[in-house]
This record gives structure tokens, C-alpha cells and sequence, in this order.
């Protein structure tokens, strides 16, 4: 039961990278047609400037909780990267409940009220050529750390199944990582 709700978080996670690998694409696009506007024909566009930042704010916001999904987030822990998989289960899950949740809950609740107030007063760019609809980004922080809440969760389930016993820690450190692709060289060499 535990391993099948796992994934069905896993999947959920799968579609927010998806989706913020598709804003990222479309962000290398606005700036490669900004770049060339700019620089190739002396002319730029105030709206496709204000874009990039938009899109790359996107990109920054959802790209959190596929991050946590994927176990990517920067760590700098000595003690952590010795500890046995289970007792790094259990220290995922404390900062699970200690940190994100709680952080992650101040800014979704905090964050409303700024998103709503950019509505109420239909918040433009304040450059002349700007963006319409200033709502629509300042949206972006409570939909995204909601998110975050739910990819928290399917992390919480993923290290109380390793705690459990029920599949095996995957490691995502930078030791670990050189470490298997040092076996992969030897055995491409090996084989030769």
C-alpha cells in the first residue's frame, strides 16, 4: 500500500518537472529571441524582457518540488553522507515535519494575500510596454509551495518505506555518483 502511494507521488512529482522542463525550454527560446532582437536588430521588447524573468521565476518555483522528488537538493552534511540508510530515512522525515512543512505553510499563507492583492488592483508593469496581469506570477508562490507540500508528503512515504525496509536508499550523493561512474569507465575499458 505504502510503496503504490510512493509512486502515484512519484508520478505527481514526474509531471511538475515535465511541466517546468517545458517553461524552461520556452524561457531559453524568449531569451534566444531577445538576445537576437536586441543585438542583431538594435530594437527589444520591454514585455519579452519582463518574460524571461517570469518564466525563470516559474522555473525556479517548480522546479523546487521536482527537486525534492529527486532527492537533488544541495546538502552539506559530513555526518549524514556515514549514516546508515535508515537513519538517514529518519532524519529526511524530521525535516520533513520540522522544516518543510511548516516553512512551506508560512510562505503558502502569507503569499496569498499578495497574490490576491495584485489582482484586486489589476497590477501592471510599472514600464511603459510592460506586462499586463502581475497576479498571474505573484500566484505562482502559493500554487508552488502547495505543490511543494504534496511532493514533501510522497517524500515522507518514500523514507518511511526505506526506514521500513520496504525498497532500497537511493544514494544521490556526489561521492556515491563518482563513484559509479569511476565502475561505469572501468567496465566500458574493461571490456575493450
Amino acid at each position: 500500500m505504502l510503496l503504490k502511494l510512493e509512486r502515484g507521488f512519484d508520478k505527481f512529482a514526474n509531471i511538475i518537472g515535465g511541466f517546468t522542463a517545458i517553461v524552461l525550454v520556452l524561457m531559453i527560446l524568449n531569451v534566444f529571441y531577445d538576445a537576437i532582437m536586441r543585438y542583431l536588430f538594435n530594437t527589444g521588447d520591454i514585455a519579452m524582457q519582463e518574460m524571461e524573468w517570469h518564466l525563470f521565476s516559474v522555473v525556479i518555483l517548480f522546479g523546487v518540488s521536482y527537486t525534492l522528488k529527486e532527492d537533488g537538493h544541495v546538502r552539506v552534511d559530513l555526518i549524514y553522507d556515514r549514516l546508515k540508510p535508515k537513519k538517514k530515512a529518519i532524519i529526511n522525515m524530521i525535516g520533513v515535519i520540522t522544516f518543510i512543512f511548516p516553512i512551506t505553510l508560512l510562505v503558502i499563507f502569507s503569499s496569498i494575500g499578495f497574490a490576491q492583492e495584485a489582482y484586486e488592483f489589476n497590477e501592471i508593469s510599472g514600464d511603459p510596454g510592460g506586462l499586463t496581469h502581475r497576479w498571474i506570477i505573484k500566484a505562482m508562490i502559493p500554487i508552488s509551495f502547495s505543490l511543494l507540500i504534496i511532493t514533501s508528503v510522497g517524500f515522507f512515504i518514500r523514507n518511511l518505506n526505506i526506514y521500513l525496509g520496504l525498497h532500497e536508499y537511493e544514494d544521490h550523493s556526489i561521492i556515491h555518483e563518482a563513484q559509479k561512474y569511476k565502475e561505469e569507465i572501468t567496465k566500458k575499458t574493461g571490456d575493450k
